[in-house]
């Protein structure tokens, strides 16, 4: 049976990936991406797919309640995959309210407007961040049981829209999913991220700003195999569950660098260490054995594999690259100490002089 979709941040990075891979594994359904186009919000990532009709483009707020009751109204969705949301940890240490706003309030309007308009399927996608950090010496890893213990302030607004998904299955039994991803790599990521922002500087001939000792670690997941694992849990009839999704791939941000470098065939001298982030996790690692059980899903490619399609991917899409970090713009929100919130760039950039 055909279904009406409504995906919201399909522009970015992780939403765009999915967007194409849904259109491809189910032509016959419609799509409709809803996307706000801030800054990492890129057009260009789908552009092909809204010449070819085979999706239709929305922009809009999910924080605007009035802007989605009239676009629900007019839709008549069956179903909502919510991607939109503020992700980049530095920027919510900066200006937390706007991460509130997105994050929370947006996707409470989207669970509120769905309801009343007899949506039968709403997944939300959250992060392995809103559980915390595992420390130094643990060997455990995150299961779907891990109490929520978030961190920063982007971790906890995804914590929080975490729980009002999971309140409106309890109450109403509203059938919803959560998924819970580890750290995602490939092609369209915003390159203020750790994996672009490195081969940028390292391509560029710039040094690579490893934060504190760099032995923060992450499991990393090749975005191909989220947005599979996606799929199936909104294909399934499982309601009212949580699945975390990782890689099986876990890695310093050290070794991260290391690895870049050495595929672009520059030397380790380029890495320089600077001031760590505040509240920076040590750990994070997946168990994501529920979802192998359950739906079938297994990490299928290895992060050798993934890693290669990625550089790759940036090697032949400078234009894309260089039309990204044109995106890239300060922000006319006042710090404490008063000014404009600065580009990535140029705040890791301001670390290394220090």
């Amino acid at each position: 049976m055909n279904r009406k979709v409504l995906i919201t941040g399909g522009a970015g990075f992780i939403g765009s990936n999915f967007v194409h891979y849904y259109v491809e594994k189910h032509p016959g359904d419609e799509v409709v991406v809803l996307d706000k186009l801030t800054y990492a919000g890129n057009l260009p990532n789908i552009q092909k797919l809204i010449d070819a009709r085979r999706i239709k483009f929305v922009q809009g707020d999910i924080a605007d309640l009035v802007f989605l009751q009239e676009l629900f109204k007019t839709e008549k969705f069956d179903a909502v995959v919510n991607f939109a949301a503020e992700t980049h940890v530095d920027r919510s240490i900066i200006d937390p309210g706007i991460f509130v706003q997105t994050n929370i309030i947006g996707t409470h309007n989207l669970l509120l407007v769905a309801r009343e308009n007899g949506v039968s399927r709403y997944h939300q996608v959250s992060t392995d961040e809103v559980y915390g950090d595992l420390g130094d010496n643990s060997t455990n890893f995150f299961t779907e049981e891990t109490p929520l213990s978030p961190n920063c302030p982007y971790a906890a607004a995804k914590a929080s829209a975490d729980l009002l998904v999971r309140s409106y299955y309890e109450t109403y039994k509203f059938p919803v999913t959560i998924s819970r991803c580890s750290n995602n790599y490939g092609p369209y990521q915003f390159p203020e991220k750790l994996v672009p922002l490195f081969f940028k500087l390292a391509s560029e001939n710039k040094p690579l700003p490893v934060m504190g000792d760099g032995k923060n670690i992450r499991d990393w997941l090749y975005v191909v195999d989220h947005c599979r694992a996606i799929d199936l849990i909104v294909s399934s009839q499982k309601y009212g569950e949580i699945y975390n999704i990782g890689g099986n791939n876990e890695k310093q941000n050290i070794v991260m660098a290391r690895l870049i470098l050495k595929f672009l065939g520059k030397d380790e001298s380029m890495i320089k260490t600077v001031e760590d982030r505040k509240a920076h996790d040590r750990r994070y690692a997946i168990d994501a054995s529920k979802i192998a059980k359950d739906l079938g899903w297994e990490p299928s490619v290895t992060f050798e594999e993934g890693a290669k399609l990625t550089f790759d991917w940036y090697k032949e899409n400078a234009d894309w690259v260089k039309q990204a970090e044109s995106r890239i713009v300060d922000f006319n929100v006042e710090k404490k100490s008063g000014g404009l919130i600065p580009k990535t760039e140029e705040l890791v950039m301001e670390k290394i002089k220090k």
